[in-house]
């Protein structure tokens, strides 16, 4: 039978190479300091519109890491209204977008404040406001209690079974989640970033929750780098990065999970995983900049509310191509009104139409 980490008699005592992290840890923090630099050249309006874009992609990929797919422009709208930001064009969301929101704005604008066992019930209840996890009832904004079972993560056919992990027994569950908060709320002179490597290895290792228990570990994770820089904003998203690397994610936990208390290859990892977050961040400012300066340039311009509307769509993260179709339904308006505000934006030079034409015709912004 298999020994998982956290059935060794020395969990959860962790040890690692500090020779080994030491220059990864150094090219993560000298990143960090470019992108504070870089942050704090750009004025509010510059930074709130980086957060929301932040926000939105780190709630976005958290969920399909678990293969679980958010509406964008629901996530975005619910984002913007917990900022309290006036944006055209928002749409509602309902409470189950809200719940990760609510969770992930919670982690990172509250850094300061203590992780306690009812902050982490309130974020599970959060993500699940109906009490269930697609057809099946959970114990919600509680420890699990393993009543079919313990907790395991399994896969293969019926009668062919690999487990690739089992968490601790429920009985075990209030003394783990003690141990780890008090570590987590204590300042051991332990540097802060691997210390969110710490934490979301022990977190999700330990499992707590029924469902769940890879957004909260991420959120804690996000919690914790936001202590490390001092900075309630955060402007890269590790969850878009893990969800590219989603695949050697697993494997790494896995192994790590099954190996010893020395976790230098997940820290190694992490820590990796981290710089090729902060190094992506800069294709998110630069859409954000580029917006400002569009905006800038046609100050003067004369638009109607659906243009502005379609515009910012453009500006952003914009899913398949703009017809004049698509226009009238996001803008809701005719046809031929959509035809008219799109033509009136190639005359003033805003769109252009891509290769095409006839009933497939598309337009782009000018660059």
């Amino acid at each position: 039978m298999s020994i998982f980490i956290h059935q060794r008699p020395d969990w959860p005592h962790f040890s690692w190479n500090s020779e080994l992290l030491l220059p990864l840890l150094g090219n993560v923090r000298n990143l960090q300091g470019k992108l504070s630099g870089k942050m704090t050249s750009l004025g509010f309006a510059l930074k709130q519109e980086a957060f929301l874009e932040t926000v939105t992609l780190d709630v976005l990929k958290t969920s399909e890491i678990e293969g679980e797919f958010l509406h964008p422009e629901q996530v975005r709208s619910s984002v913007a209204r917990h900022l309290g930001m006036d944006i055209a064009g928002l749409i509602p969301s309902d409470r189950h977008v809200d719940g990760v929101v609510q969770m992930m704005l919670d982690a990172t604008r509250n850094y300061q404040n203590p992780l306690r066992a009812e902050r982490l019930f309130d974020w599970h209840a959060a993500l699940f406001p109906t009490g269930r996890s697609g057809m099946y009832r959970i114990n919600v904004g509680q420890w699990r209690k393993d009543e079919t079972g313990p907790m395991q993560v399994v896969s293969g056919a019926l009668g062919r079974e690999y487990i690739h992990f089992q968490a601790p027994d429920a009985a075990r569950l209030e003394t783990e989640m003690d141990l780890f908060l008090v570590w987590f709320n204590d300042n051991q002179g332990l540097d802060p970033v691997l210390k969110a490597g710490i934490a979301h290895l022990w977190f999700i290792t330990i499992h707590p929750f029924d469902d769940g228990n890879g957004r909260i570990a991420r959120a804690i994770t996000d919690m914790q780098l936001s202590k490390a820089e001092d900075n309630p904003q955060r402007f890269y998203s590790m969850s878009a990065q893990i969800r590219l690397q989603r695949r050697e994610y697993y494997e790494i936990l896995e192994k790590t999970q099954r190996d010893g208390l020395d976790i230098s290859e997940w820290l190694k990892w992490f820590l990796d995983c981290l710089e090729k977050a902060l190094q992506t961040t800069d294709s998110t400012l630069d859409r954000v900049l580029y917006k400002a300066r569009f905006w800038e340039k046609h100050a003067t311009t004369l638009l109607n509310e659906r243009q502005v509307l379609l515009i910012n769509k453009l500006l952003g993260p914009f899913e398949g191509k703009l017809s004049s179709s698509k226009w009238a339904k996001i803008a809701k308006c005719s046809q031929d009104t959509a035809l008219r505000d799109i033509q009136d934006l190639v005359n003033k030079g805003i769109l252009v139409k891509e290769m095409g034409g006839g009933r497939s015709t598309n337009y782009i912004l000018r660059r």
